[in-house]
Order: structure tokens, then sequence, then C-alpha cells
């Protein structure tokens, strides 16, 4: 069983510990605090379960236990062998997903001031499940850990070496969908499987993650997972001097900055329409346009750093929902990095194939589908193989 919880929702997805590939069902709770909503379909897409609740009545806590109980329900007699959860900050302490006990618990709330917005979310659904079911073992797969072995400058702030020993740093993030996307490249890319290759998860949160072997270089994030490239609703990269502008200048706090780079800024803050590139496709308002072009501009700048990074260009890998599913925004990023080598197959791309580049061309585009929460089931039965629970 994996959870992958956020604010208001939780993604979950059930596997056979025999068999990642699909998953047995997927589902979510969207709209929790709010009129919440579950819904749970299989790989075919036929809806297994679906549920309504009324205005403020499911809090987490309670929609984990929902999660859990409707899970129970699918798998009838079937044991629950273990939990996985995605946890976005493991600090500089986890390199690697980890059985989690009360001490790695405890190590993972002080991690909190690295992600507030993510990682007390992240946190709760482990709690209640120990709660309910002490006896299941939970494993905690973590956002940074993949880019843990990028070059020790790769990593640094140019900031006094007692903040970067205090743990200000470049971590990077959405490593487990890049973890997916490397180890998904010797079956869908054989060619580009251990070369240089820049991966653009594109979504409500979007970055950049530079590949060679397989193995992560450099990221657009940093410290935060509001840094590097524009987003939904996160600024992305913004001189620091802008921020202490806004506080000297118009007063701002630390919560109001916070709700300014978060949630105010990217798409929907250039649009002040919506944070949805398919909305802002089909807005005719110059807003939408610029939006949009302004999105495609940070990806192509922060694509030629990061080509920079690896000393060249393979590959350029789209994925996530922007990246899967919005061939004009592709068609716009190859156009701006033809002088990597990147030729756009018109045809291709908008048929969806995985290659979308042009035969020939010096440098190769593919469109591969994340998977999250495959990654971390195959984490979560890794972990417990090597460490099963004892008897009792």
């Amino acid at each position: 069983m994996v959870l992958n919880a956020g604010s208001s929702s939780i993604k979950f997805a059930t596997y056979d510990i025999r068999q990642f590939d699909p998953a047995l069902f997927r589902g979510e709770i969207e709209k929790i605090g709010l009129a919440a909503h579950l819904r749970v379909a299989d790989p075919r897409g036929e809806i297994l379960a679906e549920r309504n609740w009324p205005a403020g009545s499911l809090d987490q806590n309670a929609a984990t236990r929902q999660i859990f109980s409707t899970i129970r329900e699918l798998i009838r007699e079937k044991p629950v062998l273990g939990v996985g959860h995605r946890v976005v900050h493991g600090g500089t302490e986890y390199a690697a997903p980890v059985r989690i006990d009360a001490g790695v618990l405890a190590s993972l709330e002080e991690l909190v001031p690295l992600a507030p917005l993510h990682q007390p979310h992240n946190l709760a659904p482990i709690r209640t499940i120990a709660e309910a079911a002490p006896q299941i073992p939970q494993v905690a797969c973590f956002d940074t850990a993949f880019h843990r072995g990028q070059p020790h400058l790769a990593q640094l702030f140019p900031l006094p070496r007692r903040l970067t020993e205090a743990g200000i740093r470049r971590y990077g993030f959405h490593g487990l969908s890049y973890e997916y996307i490397a180890s998904r490249l010797p079956a869908v890319a054989p060619e580009i499987a251990t070369a240089r290759v820049v991966v653009a998860h594109l979504g409500n949160g979007a970055s950049l993650c530079a590949l060679q072997g397989g193995r992560s270089i450099a990221s657009t994030m940093g410290f935060t997972a509001a840094d590097g490239l524009m987003m939904g609703t996160r600024c992305g990269s913004v001189d620091p001097g802008a921020l202490l502008y806004l506080m000297d200048e118009y007063k701002m706090g630390v919560r109001e900055l916070e709700d300014l780079i978060y949630r105010q800024s990217g798409l929907l803050g250039v649009s002040g329409i919506s944070s949805d590139m398919r909305t802002l496709r089909a807005s005719r308002d110059p807003a939408a346009a610029e939006a949009i072009a302004l999105f495609v501009y940070r990806i192509v700048r922060e694509t030629g750093s990061l080509a920079a990074a690896l000393g060249g260009l393979d590959a350029l890998v789209f994925t996530a929902g922007i990246g899967e599913n919005d061939a004009a925004t592709r068609a716009e990023v190859l156009a701006g990095c033809r002088w990597l080598g990147l030729v756009l197959d018109d045809a291709r791309n908008l048929a969806g194939s995985a290659r979308i580049s042009a035969d020939g061309a010096a440098a190769s585009a593919w469109v591969v589908p994340t998977d999250e929460e495959q990654m971390i089931a195959r984490h979560t039965a890794a972990v417990l193989a090597a460490a099963p629970t004892p008897p009792e």
C-alpha cells in the first residue's frame, strides 16, 4: 500500500508484491477539510469505490482511516504487508528509503522547518496508521534521496560555511519521479539510458534534473520546492533582494511572503486567471499567453544550465502532467532548445509517441510517463525484504 499525502488530498495505490505494474488499483481522497470525495479505480479505469462526505467532516487523520478501511474491503482476505509513504524531505541524514520507527519519525519531524508546507502532511498518515495498525511495517521514501549523490559543489550555496554545515544547501526534489524515469530508460530508450539526459518534470510543481549514467548530477530545485522553474502557483527562482524589498517597502511578513511564493505566483500569478495549463491554453487573454511564454522561457534557460553541468546534452525527457499531456508546451520548449541539437517531429509529438524528435537530430526528445507510487512500492518491498518483520 502506497500513500502520497498532500495538504488537501491523499493519493494511494495498492500493489501485488510479486508484480508492480500495473497497480491493483489507485485512488484519491481530495478536498480534505472541505467536501471530501473518495474515488478508487482499477487499471482499466473501472470505478471500484466512490464516496462523498459533508463539508468539514473529514480531516487528514479520518481520511487516512477511510483509505485504509477501503483498501481492506477491496483486497478482502489478502494481508497488507507494508505501507510506503512519500516524504518530501530527508535532510542530510536520509539518502535512501528507511523503515519507520519512533526514532525515525522523530527525526523526520525535526525536518518540518525545511518543508513546512509538505512535511507535516506527509507524516500525519504515518502516525495514523501506526495507531490503527501498529503491526504493519511502514517505510519512508524521500523526494530528496535521489539527489544526495550529486557532486559536492552542485549541492552548495555560496553562503558562510557555518550555514552550510547547519543544513542550508541544495537538496533537490521530485527525486522519486526522476528515479522512476531513470529506471525506465533502459527499456523505453536504451540508447540514452547511460547518456547525458535532462528530465523535465512539468506539472503543478515543476523542475528539471540532469542525469548522467542514470544518476542525478544537478537539479533546478534547491533548499525548498519553491526554487528553480516557474510552476502552477510557485514563483521559482526570484532575486532574494526582491523579497527584502517587499519586506521593507510593502511591510510583508514571513507568512505573507510564504503565501506569495507558494500560492499566489507562477502561472496563476502571471496570468491572473488560473494555475492550470489547460485553462490558460484555452484562454484568449494576453496575460495567459504571457504566463505560458514565461513558463517555457524558464524551462529553456534552465535546460541550458543543466546541459552545461553535463558538458553537453544527448536527450531531453518530458514527464508529469504538463510534460506528458501538453504537446504545445513540448513543441515550444524544443523550439527554444534547437541550439542543443533538439529537433521536433510534429507528427510524433501530436500522436503522443514515446520519441518525439526528428530522425537524425543530434539530440533526441522523449515522453516517458512517471509513476512515483510504483517507485515507492518497489522501495518499500526492497526495504521489507532486507529486514522482514519478526514473527510475533
